[in-house]
């Protein structure tokens, strides 16, 4: 029971919450697009070097797989911004954060596939080495751990769904987890 006085989650209309929600996701995506974009830049640039002629096909073949994955990677993170402007003013904002959300999501799996195989080109191209693989997939490990498992870990651990279904902070639990849109 909640003491009086005492005030569980904010007090926010639904028009609120989306606004506050857009302004939270656009930071979150402004972070992932300058990263994705950067990478995407360098991949395009990689085809016009001398040594790519000379990269066995398999390499080829990866650089391709790579750069179609980080192409991908930017439509989705940039997605949020187009879709913000063409259904602004219609007062749909609750479903547009929702959308938004999900290819946000999209994006940031495509960009962890885009930087594993990023990462598997660029050892088997410095090093040749055996190993590789399982170094790549220990990165990718330490990125899941970092971009998912913390997360739903903290999610979890922070937040009680109440009899009605929906999400609250644990009283004296830390900073809630992030609730469903």
């Amino acid at each position: 029971m909640v003491q009086e006085g005492r005030r569980r989650g904010r007090n926010e209309t639904e028009e609120e919450r989306a606004d506050r929600m857009w302004v939270e996701l656009i930071q979150e995506v402004r972070v992932a697009q300058t990263g994705v974009q950067i990478l995407f830049g360098f991949l395009l640039t990689v085809v016009f070097q001398q040594k790519y002629a000379t990269l066995p096909h398999a390499d080829q073949v990866i650089y391709i797989v790579t750069v179609v994955l980080g192409a991908c990677a930017t439509g989705a993170l940039i997605g949020p911004v187009s879709l913000h402007r063409l259904v602004a003013g219609r007062r749909v904002k609750p479903q547009a954060v929702r959308l938004a959300s999900r290819m946000t999501f999209v994006g940031l799996v495509f960009l962890l596939v885009t930087m594993t195989s990023s990462l598997l080109l660029i050892l088997r191209v410095a090093t040749r080495g055996g190993y590789v693989p399982y170094l790549v997939a220990a990165v990718v490990g330490w990125y899941l751990v970092c971009w998912y498992g913390l997360p739903l870990w903290a999610r979890h651990r922070h937040t009680t769904r109440s009899s009605d279904g929906t999400a609250h902070g644990r009283p004296g639990g830390g900073t809630p987890g992030r609730e469903r849109t």
